[in-house]
C-alpha cells in the first residue's frame, strides 16, 4: 500500500474482525514480512489505537489478542473516510482518462 496510513487502516480492520490473529497470521493476511507486521502493531500500540491482552492458546503458549481502543475505532473511521475520498478521486480521474482515450480512438478510427 502506498500510504502507511493505508497499512494501519488494514491492520485495524483485520484486528477488529479477528483480535486473536497472531503476528505471523497478520503478516500473511497483509502480504508483508513478520517484521513489518510487528512494526505496524507497535506503532498502533504506541498511538493508543490498540491494546494487547495476554492469553494462553490451545498449544499452551502465551499469545496476544489485540483490541481496538475507543481512540482506535475513531481513528479507523477517520482513516477509512480519508481512504475512500482518495480512492474516489483516483477513480474519477481514471474514469475521465478512459473516456478521453475512447473519444480519441473513436476520432482516429473515423479518420482512417
Amino acid at each position: 500500500m502506498p500510504h502507511s496510513e493505508d497499512a494501519h487502516l488494514r491492520v485495524l480492520h483485520l484486528l477488529q474482525q479477528q483480535p486473536e490473529l497472531s503476528q505471523r497470521q497478520l503478516a500473511e493476511k497483509l502480504g508483508v514480512s513478520l517484521g513489518k507486521a510487528n512494526y505496524l502493531l507497535r506503532a498502533l500500540l504506541e498511538k493508543g489505537s490498540i491494546k494487547a491482552r495476554n492469553f494462553r492458546n490451545s498449544q499452551n503458549k502465551l499469545a496476544y489478542a489485540y483490541f481496538l481502543t475507543p481512540q482506535g475505532l475513531a481513528q479507523k473511521t477517520t482513516m477509512a473516510q480519508d481512504y475512500l475520498q482518495r480512492k474516489t478521486a483516483e477513480y474519477e480521474a481514471l474514469r475521465s482518462e478512459i473516456e478521453s482515450l475512447r473519444q480519441e480512438i473513436a476520432a482516429e478510427a473515423g479518420n482512417v
